[in-house]
């Protein structure tokens, strides 16, 4: 990307920062331009595999959030079980616990069948719809990303429409998943309803690397997950080993990639997030210990914040 671009984008960073907020901001749905740098936690229904949904939600003020994003099966089957009991018993659920949907993450749709969801996020209150990208034909990476952002034009004027945002995973072996391919979607996306849902696990574990693409990101940055590789998620490892994806426990210093989220005034949402194996089953044993390890991280990236 040319300093120019990387100007222009600085220029407009915050007006188009200001917009994104609106999508996914506070409990206000903007913050206010002098409002101080904060994280806004939401928590990842996965972490707790197929618990039910009202225990689960039973622990989202206690990790410091106040908001849930729900994902279905093979990680969980939150989202089944809200159409198990009904979206006007999940959204009285929600009201008893003082929670608000935010994320529906749904890769099983892939970026091509996601308008019927948006729907369903519109009417449960949520704010962002997380999902992979699909291959597309072109001479170079440049031109593969920018025919994969205009094949999402319908889908992106779907998510305008409900004033919704669709975040696309970086995810490892997909089209988004390198620096280059990240910084490309950011040139020809169109913040604040189709952006980049950053997971760092999929990124080389370079600290200086991770912050660079953050800030070419910006304003297309629509999510953010505080999650780093450790040794893996792909094989059955010893619990210690599994959980060095967390936050604070594996190698990875977060305290430059909070810099960059103030430094571009990220208002969307930090999940701290893992995947166990198998998937669809608790990180640790019990709920108690779940919750006890989200806070855990959190307090380590509150320290980081407080260094950023």
């Amino acid at each position: 990307m040319s300093n120019d671009r990387i100007s222009r984008r600085q220029f407009h960073l915050g007006v188009a920062a200001a917009a994104v907020s609106a999508v996914a901001g506070d409990r206000n749905g903007i913050w206010a331009a002098d409002d101080a740098f904060r994280l806004n936690y939401i928590l990842g229904s996965p972490m707790y595999g197929t618990t039910a949904m009202g225990e689960v939600l039973g622990e989202v003020r206690k990790t410091g959030a106040e908001w849930i994003d729900i994902w279905p099966r093979r990680h969980a089957d939150h989202r089944e079980q809200v159409e198990a009991m009904g979206h006007e018993r999940f959204l009285e659920l929600l009201q008893q616990h003082n929670v608000r949907l935010g994320v529906i993450t749904r890769y099983d749709l892939g970026p091509y069948s996601l308008q019927d969801e948006m729907r369903v996020l519109k009417k449960l209150g949520g704010r962002v719809i997380v999902t992979g990208a699909r291959n597309a034909e072109g001479k170079t990476l440049r031109d593969q990303v920018k025919a994969f952002v205009a094949s999402l034009a319908p889908h992106v004027a779907v998510a305008e429409e409900l004033g919704v945002a669709i975040g696309i995973e970086n995810h490892a072996n997909s089209l988004i998943h390198t620096p280059d391919s990240i910084r490309y979607f950011a040139e020809f996306a169109k913040p604040p309803h189709l952006g980049i849902a950053l997971a760092p696990y999929h990124l080389p574990q370079e600290e200086e690397t991770i912050a660079r693409v953050i800030k070419d990101l910006g304003p297309a940055l629509v999510f953010f997950q505080a999650w780093q590789h450790g040794m893996g998620s792909m094989t059955k490892l010893p619990k210690e080993q599994e959980l060095l994806q967390m936050p604070g426990r594996g190698p990875l210093d977060f305290t430059p990639l909070l810099a960059a989220l103030k430094q571009i005034g990220y208002r969307g949402f930090t999940e701290i997030f893992m995947h166990p194996v198998p998937r669809g089953i608790p990180i640790l044993e019990t709920t108690e210990a779940v919750t006890a390890e989200i806070n855990r991280a959190r307090d380590y990236l509150e320290r980081c914040l407080n260094r950023a």
